[in-house]
């Protein structure tokens, strides 16, 4: 049992970050316990996203730079997966055509002009918003990424599947379904609770914003796609990891008021 769970972290690290890993086997077997273990990658995110702050303030370094690195460890350290994600479903909803085209669209490798208008608006925006977030925001902002992965995995296996196959279909029909949706709920309260334990008010907000994004999720990708494959939700955790954050600044904007 060891054994095969030390299988699916490997597989999990190795699928959806760049983290090094040593060599796993794809078995049935191995693959029934990645989505337990995908969320493990949002901590090491937030912890590196945290001690860059830290050591950006630490150090005197200007904002802009500070914000420009915030920004890309989450893409340099997931290898950009989810990113591709986000911009193949952007294509598909910005053509305004029907179900049957849109999944069409979101097959194809190519990137369209929606896409890359929209990954360019995603990027100022998320800048922005990084711009905002103060040091005292810094601590619950890590635990962003873990929120993000964790209703990520609790889709793979509670969503309605785009099509039968892929790499979501893939790991829903191999997993524990019971076990990953408990694992994904703890993983959801601990990360709450780690939020609040630093500032009550700015987790408040941000866990807001990572649920309305979720409740978003599920009704755009069965009412355009029919359910979810893998470039839906690496359009999700996208962008759960802007909205959170956002969230968290307009709270802080309500707190100075």
């Amino acid at each position: 049992m060891i054994k095969k769970l030390m299988n699916s972290f490997g597989i999990a690290f190795s699928m959806y970050s760049r983290i090094p890993m040593p060599a796993c086997q794809w078995s049935q077997e191995n693959m029934k316990y990645v989505m337990c273990f995908f969320p493990w990658i949002g901590p090491v995110i937030g912890l590196l996203c945290f001690g860059w702050s830290f050591l950006a303030q630490a150090l005197g370094v200007n904002p802009p730079l500070r914000n420009a690195v915030l920004l890309l460890i989450p893409i340099a350290l997931s290898g950009g997966i989810h990113l591709d994600g986000m911009l193949d479903t952007s294509d598909a909803l910005s053509s305004w055509r029907p179900m049957e085209k849109r999944i069409e669209i979101l097959k194809d490798s190519h990137a369209g002009a929606f896409a890359i208008m929209i990954c360019a608006c995603y990027f100022f925006l998320l800048y922005g918003v990084l711009d905002s977030v103060t040091m005292e925001m810094m601590s619950v902002y890590g635990a962003v990424f873990l929120v993000s992965r964790s209703f990520s995995a609790f889709s793979v296996v509670s969503f309605p599947k785009m099509k039968k196959e892929g790499t979501v279909a893939d790991f829903s029909e191999k997993a524990k379904t019971r076990r990953i949706q408990l694992t994904s709920i703890l993983y959801l309260l601990l990360a709450f609770l780690w939020m609040s334990r630093w500032n009550l008010w700015y987790g408040c907000w941000g866990m807001a914003g990572g649920i309305l994004t979720f409740a978003y999720y599920y009704r755009m990708s069965v009412k355009n796609f029919g359910g979810i494959n893998g470039d839906l939700a690496g359009w999700f955790l996208s962008v759960c990891e802007l909205v959170m954050p956002l969230f968290m600044v307009i709270g802080d904007v309500i707190l100075r008021i």
